[in-house]
């Protein structure tokens, strides 16, 4: 991969990391909720659950996932340190259903994130190779070329194309999540006022809430108390059983569990990027010319189809972009100018 002048070689021997809640780099701080996993299945075997709001959900490591047939064009745009071994290496920490979580058989990521970057490399004529990280890795490894992409809920800001480039393909929000019993309506800092509320550290989320906890202390107000969990099973724990509020999470993740689990409910939306708006893109190392090509890709299975079905499959489809664009550090601000084109959603 080329890493401007450096000239250093790709290493494809990676050790995948677990999928855990670690301090992420604060300039780089994201969307992703790092720790969630698909509920254990020993036996590895299908494991499918019907949610309320239609979706059957496949956790299962068998996942058939929709596929896409080779553009020989865009194939042919790919960068030769990039295509040469045949490969698109992408990063994700699978640590979020429904977006990059692990299968029942606690090993296999799957997921809509996986399933797009599935497509892409398709159109691209690549293999996909799948590297499980953690959160706070993907930046160094994907400067170092050990990732050539990553598709994991990351969000564009202000700090990251300075190093990466994008290619969008999702809107981008939080959700905040309560007992079903609770009455909270979450629009703003003054309805967190006073409440625990578990967020993941280094997150995107995190800022957020920080940002309100100030506006609170400003007004004379109390801030919410922010809670720590070192997985997504201990935050919900923390949840369901009163020791929390609320938690803040990366939007589908709420929805998820609120059409899978008969305690919670999503009680607030808010976009990812507050107070700006941003969109969940493919992450590639700046200038190599990879996000160009991968925007292309995606723009062809947006065409097709064969996009929105990957998203309809996991609950997604308020999500859907019309058209994927290519964001860097030289037009991250036009493309915040036009970002309230994005579709909003309704909290389910």
């Amino acid at each position: 991969m080329a890493l401007s002048t450096s000239g250093l070689r790709r290493s494809r021997a990676l050790d995948v990391l677990p999928a855990v809640v670690l301090l992420g780099t604060a300039a780089l701080a994201g969307c992703a909720d790092p720790g969630a996993s698909a509920a254990s299945n020993p036996s590895g075997g299908a494991q499918t659950t019907a949610a309320r709001n239609g979706v059957v959900y496949n956790t299962s490591p068998d996942q058939q996932r929709i596929r896409a047939e080779k553009d020989a064009a865009l194939a042919a745009k790919v960068p030769a340190l990039i295509g040469k071994d045949g490969k698109l290496t992408v990063a994700t920490t699978a640590g979020s259903i429904p977006l990059s979580f692990h299968a029942t058989d606690d090993k296999t990521p799957i997921g809509s994130e996986l399933d797009i970057a599935q497509l892409v490399a398709d159109k691209l004529g690549l293999e996909l190779d799948v590297q499980v990280t953690s959160w706070e890795n993907w930046p160094l490894k994907t400067q170092s070329g050990d990732f050539e992409a990553v598709f994991s809920n990351v969000g564009v800001n202000k700090d990251r194309v300075k190093l990466f480039d994008f290619a969008s393909y999702r809107a981008a929000y939080m959700g905040f999540e309560a007992k079903k019993s609770s009455t909270y309506d979450i629009k703003g800092a003054d309805d967190i006022s006073g409440l625990k509320v578990s967020v993941g550290s280094g997150t995107n989320q995190e800022k957020i809430l920080l940002a309100w906890n100030k506006e609170l202390e400003a007004k004379g107000k109390a801030p919410a108390t922010l809670q720590y969990y070192s997985s997504d099973a201990d935050t919900i724990l923390a949840l369901s059983s009163g020791r929390t509020d609320l938690n803040i999470a990366p939007y589908p993740s709420t929805v998820y569990r609120e059409n899978t689990r008969d305690d919670l409910k999503v009680v607030g939306k808010v976009n990812a990027g507050w107070p700006s708006e941003t969109l969940v893109a493919a992450t590639t190392l700046r200038g190599n010319g990879l996000a160009p090509v991968i925007s292309e890709a995606l723009n062809s299975v947006i065409q097709d189809g064969s996009y929105g079905k990957v998203l309809e499959s996991w609950g997604l489809s308020e999500e859907a972009l019309p058209e994927s664009k290519t964001i860097t550090e030289e037009n991250f601000a036009a493309t915040q100018a036009t970002s309230s084109a994005a579709p909003s959603g309704k909290a389910s």
